[in-house]
């Protein structure tokens, strides 16, 4: 579809401001030291895993919630709240570093991780549709998912400079810094609701819809302004959505594949320090072996454009080849192995924005955030039982074996895709 001449402005800055955000959302400084200070406090292992439970219920509870009250109030909003509230947690750490400080901080930061999910793709991809442009979608969040890897290298780049000319006070500030900045871009965003009846046929908060409101106006709000009293209230909201999946198995099933394509990859990335030191190389050539997985990442978010040209057995041979080159990368117990990591996680990269984009394709009704959310909050549930999962089985086989072992369901993922009812 081509874009109107007069709209291609619109959409670069969508574009630009959606990269910005992406990239200061990342670009916190404290990600690579934050376990240290808690270690540097005086908690112990069981305490710093408390905490990372906390942040993970934190998320799981406030998901679909947050996903509707985007849907009702406005998503532009909540994206401007997220990285405050990050700001706020990560400024009790550095002030007053303790374990109460470091639990509210965490149910700050997965609160704000709630709020931005869900609503960031609603917003982009809506925005799309009202400009015509809805076929740039993947290329523009793939692109996201890159700018948020570059936030990310950037905090390990620059984290230890900072941390050296002021401690974890240096770190911290620079941290509240860039939420601050991340939540003045997102005021930038456009937002333009669709129409509060915009659901699938026959499918409404109490029923069935009339005639008479499906063509109800929808209230076209731009920077500076409100949504319309005629928006769907939050309990409204939360009925379109979860009658969407209800009624739609094809939406079904696309909030079951963004869940099944990125939670083991997602979790498998939090261990992969582990991976390369079980390689024998030195705690100082571990950055380097993890700045390869990075850049595979950042590859296949870029790759997007090109990834939709996939047809389902294409998708699948997709899954199928990131999980093969994962477990022959891990097996292989060589710091060579992380070059086949690195395809492995280009390659999962790209088939978790597919998913993303056959999602918001076949979402028809205006709960998309709440629809979006009900997908994220299937995907941390399923995190948080693959963290289980792979810690018991990597204390029985080690970290190669179980890498192995974790990637085999994304076979069975390739076989549903294979059957056409993905």
């Amino acid at each position: 579809m081509l874009v109107a001449p007069a709209r291609v402005p619109a959409t670069r800055r969508l574009a630009a401001t959606l990269y910005g955000y992406a990239f200061l959302t990342d670009l916190v400084l404290l990600y690579p030291l934050y376990v240290l200070l808690f270690a540097d406090t005086g908690l112990s292992v069981g305490q710093i895993s408390s905490l990372f439970v906390l942040w993970a219920a934190a998320g799981i509870l406030l998901e679909v919630p947050s996903g509707v009250w985007a849907d009702a109030v406005s998503r532009r909003l909540l994206l401007c709240l997220a990285p405050l509230l990050a700001a706020a947690g990560f400024a009790l750490w550095v002030l007053l570093p303790s374990y109460p400080a470091f639990a509210v901080g965490f149910l700050l930061w997965g609160a704000g991780g709630a709020l931005r999910s869900g609503a960031l793709e609603a917003l982009v991809f809506t925005e799309l549709e009202r400009l015509g442009a809805t076929d740039r979608y993947a290329r523009l969040i793939g692109r996201t998912r890159t700018a948020e890897v570059l936030g990310a290298v950037g905090s390990g780049v620059l984290a230890g400079p900072v941390f050296a000319l002021g401690g974890y006070l240096a770190v911290g500030a620079a941290s509240v810094a860039t939420c601050l900045l991340a939540a003045a871009v997102a005021a930038r965003f456009p937002e333009h609701r669709p129409p509060p009846a915009a659901a699938p046929p026959g499918v409404g908060p109490g029923g069935p819809l009339p005639n008479a409101a499906l063509d109800a106006p929808g209230a076209n709000v731009g920077p500076g302004e409100k949504p319309g009293d005629d928006e769907p209230g939050w309990l409204d909201s939360l009925r379109l959505g979860l009658a969407e999946v209800r009624a739609d198995r094809r939406v079904r099933a696309a909030v079951l594949l963004v869940a099944a394509v990125t939670a083991i990859w997602g979790g498998l990335d939090e261990y992969t320090g582990l991976l390369a030191a079980d390689t024998g190389t030195a705690e100082a050539g571990v950055p380097l072996l993890l700045l390869l997985v990075w850049a595979g990442m950042t590859v296949g978010g870029l790759l997007a454009p090109l990834g939709e040209r996939l047809t389902h057995r294409g998708y699948a041979g997709l899954l199928v080849f990131a999980a093969t080159a994962t477990a022959a990368g891990a097996l292989l117990r060589h710091p060579a192995g992380f070059l086949l990591l690195a395809a492995a996680f280009a390659a999962f990269q790209l088939a978790t924005v597919l998913a993303d984009v056959r999602l918001q394709a076949r979402i028809a009704g205006s709960a998309r955030a709440t629809v979006t959310s009900l997908a994220g909050m299937a995907t941390d549930l399923t995190v948080v039982a693959f963290y289980g999962g792979y810690g018991l089985l990597a204390g029985a086989v080690g970290n190669p074996a179980a890498f192995a072992v974790a990637v085999l369901p994304y076979l069975l993922v390739a076989l549903w895709l294979l059957t056409g009812r993905a």
